[in-house]
């Protein structure tokens, strides 16, 4: 009687283990990929391989590996997972780039979810190229590392051999997109149908909050910034500000832009979408009335704004994010 051999793995796909590192990516995107693995065999294709990698007496080596007896190789697509207690420092990094240079020089696929993405750009292969990471990481990331075109906006950008995810559950949304590029996108449909995940994609200002820099050190412009959070941001022109600051206008506008990386008007924007977002959460107002009271009589623009900031139109968030026994409020 004749027997099956057992089919040769379509991919490999490597987690990259270091200290603190998020244990539910690296088991949860274990599982999303075998599912997917599983789903392929029963389809009669070929299934995935699976490894984690960790760095054991300063060489990087496979410590789990889902077809041990297979050859031993280097992983197609090499994922970097974020963790809990923020990014990676610099020399924290260090004993991963030279692995993760060498695997891309070797044609591999680089990804990495939320601070993860800082040991990813440590190699310098974003620099120039766009990518994201957790929205609440974006001054450090930039600080750090100036020269990638860095978009909060978006849970994943794929750029080319390189993919980026955004915050510490976006390592879903990172998995779907692995498993379309292995197997495509009917695998992936039903790899997010058995795992309930939305294959449809997501984009991260759907949940960030306006977190401003506050850390800058520009005295004068800290107690602006405290005074226009205490007035939402409402009816304030940015001679008004110059003259609490005790500046000539040009002067505050250009220590503003320096401080906070926005311009007053954009500021503003923000903390009134900001006010705008709670409102629409935790009351049924109309959407009119909730522009009214955070300073835009255009409620036209008012909606154009909100859905430029954050993708969605004040209809569309309240109907995803609002609170079921929101009441109306006076």
């Amino acid at each position: 009687m004749k027997t099956s051999r057992p089919m040769t793995p379509k991919a490999e796909v490597g987690l990259l283990l270091y200290t603190g590192c998020q244990k539910a990516m690296v088991y949860g995107m274990t599982d999303l990929l075998q599912v997917a693995s599983d789903i392929s065999v029963k389809r009669g294709g070929p299934p995935l391989r699976i490894s984690h990698w960790r760095n054991e007496t300063g060489r990087i080596g496979r410590c789990y590996d889902t077809h041990p007896n297979a050859p031993k190789r280097h992983p197609d697509i090499a994922v970097i997972p974020g963790r809990l207690t923020g990014p990676a420092s610099s020399a924290e990094s260090l004993p991963y780039v030279h692995w993760l240079g060498d695997r891309h020089r070797k044609g591999a696929v680089l990804a990495a979810n939320c601070g993860g993405v800082f040991i990813l750009a440590e190699t310098g292969l974003l620099d120039g190229r766009p990518a994201t990471t957790h929205w609440a990481f974006a001054d450090q990331f930039r600080d750090r590392f100036p020269e990638v075109r860095l978009d909060t906006d978006k849970i994943v950008i794929e750029d080319g051999e390189i993919i980026t995810a955004g915050g510490l559950m976006a390592w879903t949304d990172l998995g779907m997109r692995i498993v379309d590029r292995i197997y495509g996108s009917t695998t992936m449909v039903e790899t997010g149908r058995f795992l309930l995940i939305d294959s449809a994609g997501r984009e991260q200002r759907h949940y960030s909050s306006f977190a401003p820099r506050l850390n800058h050190g520009d005295e004068a412009i800290l107690k602006i910034q405290h005074w226009l959070q205490a007035k939402e941001g409402r009816a304030v022109t940015a001679s008004a500000m110059a003259k609490r600051a005790g500046m000539e206008e040009r002067t505050f506008l250009r220590r503003f832009k320096a401080a906070t990386g926005l311009t007053p008007t954009e500021y503003t924007q923000h903390l009134r979408i900001g006010k705008a977002r709670e409102l629409l959460e935790f009351t049924k107002r109309p959407v009119d009335q909730i522009a009214y009271s955070v300073g835009y009589e255009d409620t036209s623009a008012f909606r154009r704004l909100f859905q430029r900031i954050l993708g969605l139109s004040p209809s569309d968030y309240r109907h995803r994010f609002g609170v079921g026994r929101a009441t109306t409020v006076t």
